[in-house]
């Protein structure tokens, strides 16, 4: 079996799982690439996952450091892990030093927040670079000690991956077959990266559950929440609506997307479809979303990230954290901006968008440098 080299870029909770996990795959060689030295100094021992069923697994890979091109120098895949705000940096610290003599696949696990189009535009000198992406992660990791040690919570049943609309079927092909060595669970291809882009996932579900929480309407408004507040368990039935109210909506730009391009993003289902589907027995209760967020042992635990505000004199949710800095601005930014493209109207989703923005202490759309400005600006076309 010829020996399959991947580079793993993100020091996160995600990096660190992927580290471990890939690095105990039959024939695979992880290199590790991150800008912190804690992890760097950590991981020379090993990592260690703590499993959901209380065992351990110790992964150990053949290479960490912040050097890019000894992490890059034989790579066949690129794992992109870091949060969506992190990517466009992170493509243009890896784009010189890719392989030019054989195909890299460079994806990201999350592939949400329009993965596709901002790698086709920084890596737009690499003609060699594959690029694809997850629709999600496969496993919830939390708990992380840097360079140490991180926890894995649940994991998805069945995974699925879609590569950029430029790539051909033998790259679609190649792919399938690295990412089979790499993963136990099944993995599906899917036909076109909007069934990722458009898949319900963090960009409406922690916004929704903040603005449920602490927007003008939630209970927490101008309160402190309580000590270790749990994003899922914890949900408030506001939020719960909101979510419900922000999923209807996205459907609502799957439909018009379809029928503008001409495609089939049947896959793109309802948020709790996708959840009840990705962790089946795991949630006791599936009669509504409520009940499928706050019964999912797969979610059970998962704290919110969470500041001590002096003027509330008590926890609130970090503004700084990725709920805001990648679901808001670039996830729920991207979907705001799609209904503008697709005319389709998404009051809940662009009512919680300037919420949050505001919140964040941004303005709407003013930024002189604007995340999304790599989306295309032909999209998606003259109406069919």
């Amino acid at each position: 079996m010829r020996i399959l080299d991947v580079t793993v870029c993100g020091g996160g909770r995600t990096g660190h799982l992927h580290a471990v996990l890939l690095s105990r795959q039959p024939g695979v060689r992880v290199s590790w690439l991150t800008g912190n030295p804690e992890v760097v100094g950590g991981a020379s021992r090993g990592i260690v996952a703590r499993m959901p069923d209380g065992s351990t697994l110790r992964g150990e890979p053949a290479r960490v450091g912040t050097d890019p091109a000894e992490a890059l120098r034989h790579a066949d895949v690129v794992v992109i892990t870091v949060p969506a705000h992190a990517r466009a940096a992170t493509l243009r610290t890896i784009a010189p030093h890719l392989p030019r003599d054989k195909p890299v696949f460079v994806g990201a696990i999350p592939g949400f927040c329009g993965f596709d189009w901002l790698a086709e535009a920084s890596l737009a000198g690499r003609p060699s670079a594959v690029i694809w992406g997850m629709k999600d992660v496969p496993h919830i990791a939390c708990d992380v000690v840097p360079g140490r040690s991180i926890r894995m919570a649940g994991a998805k049943e069945r995974l699925h991956v879609a590569l950029h609309r430029r790539e051909s079927p033998e790259s679609r092909e190649a792919l399938a077959g690295h990412l089979a060595r790499l993963f136990a669970a099944p993995v599906e291809m899917l036909r076109d990266y909007l069934e990722i882009t458009l898949t319900p996932g963090n960009p409406i579900m922690h916004s929704a559950v903040i603005y449920g929480l602490v927007g003008p309407y939630g209970q927490w408004r101008d309160r402190p929440l309580p000590e270790g507040f749990c994003w899922w368990s914890d949900c408030p039935e506001l939020g719960a609506y909101f979510l419900e109210r922000s999923d209807e909506e996205n459907q609502r730009l799957r439909r018009a997307a379809e029928a503008r391009l001409g495609i089939d993003l049947s896959s793109v289902k309802p948020l709790k479809t996708e959840i009840v589907e990705a962790y089946g027995d795991q949630i006791a209760d599936a009669h509504t979303m409520l009940t499928v967020l706050r019964t999912n042992r797969a979610y059970a635990g998962i704290g919110a990230p969470l500041v001590h505000d002096a003027r509330l004199g008590g926890p609130t949710i970090d503004r700084t954290s990725r709920a805001f800095t990648e679901d808001v601005v670039h996830g729920l930014g991207l979907l705001v901006w799609m209904g503008r493209r697709l005319d389709v109207p998404t009051p809940t989703l662009n009512e919680i968008h300037r919420w949050a923005l505001a919140h964040m202490g941004r303005a709407d759309d003013a930024s002189p440098h604007d995340p999304l400005s790599h989306l295309p600006q032909d999209w998606p076309g003259a109406a069919r």
